[in-house]
């Protein structure tokens, strides 16, 4: 579609650092489904591609993909990341000192995938939205660059921009159940859970 990704290489992989945001049709938050692929973007309610790409969300956090649709988004030589894959990034975050306490235990490494800016505020310690400056070293570490995109409910509406970020993972937990992966601004560490792969999550591509 035209694009070109900035990418990133975090131990043996190596990741788009920025939202994908193909976008070959799109519809509103009312229309769902686990089985057929749709894309949303954030706080558009219609089906023109062109109008749905002028929009700053679009253009700032992406797409939003149901299950189906992320499964099949990502370029040629990319794939959807597994549930395993997932955890080989936390992991060698965790073991290589980019948790916000520069310990390797303990999943705190939230603040180092997140982008720097964007985030709303928070006093939580080692949270994503803390701005003590004693974290600034591990904003960003990795150059992952997570943008909190926010999500779209299977209630038919979207949800927490500039809060929180959804990313799917390729794998399955029993069917219309996939992983994900996500980050939220009062927190320190990453969230691993399965949700209705009628929801709309954003998609990071990871090379072949």
């Amino acid at each position: 579609d035209g694009i070109v990704y900035k990418t990133v290489t975090i131990g043996e992989q190596v990741w788009m650092a920025e939202n994908l945001a193909y976008l070959p049709s799109v519809v509103g938050p009312a229309t769902e489904s686990y089985t057929a692929p749709y894309y949303y973007v954030y706080g558009y309610d219609g089906t023109s591609v062109a109008t749905a790409k002028a929009t700053t969300n679009y253009q700032t956090y992406g797409v939003l993909y149901n299950w189906p649709a992320a499964l099949e988004a990502c370029p040629d030589g990319w794939h959807l990341p597994s549930d395993a894959e997932w955890t080989q990034l936390e992991e060698y975050l965790i073991a290589n000192g980019y948790n916000y306490d520069g310990t390797t235990s303990g999943n705190k490494i939230a603040i180092s995938l997140a982008s720097a800016n964007g985030w709303n505020s928070s006093t939580n310690t080692g949270a994503i939205g803390n701005n003590n400056t004693a974290y600034d070293a591990y904003r960003n570490k990795s150059g992952f660059s997570a943008l909190p995109g926010g999500y779209r409910h299977n209630s038919g509406a979207f949800y927490d921009i500039g809060s929180l970020g959804y990313w799917w993972s390729s794998t399955e937990l029993t069917t219309p159940n996939a992983w994900f992966r996500s980050l939220y601004y009062t927190t320190s560490s990453v969230a691993r859970d399965r949700v209705s792969e009628e929801f709309g999550f954003s998609v990071r591509c990871m090379r072949d």
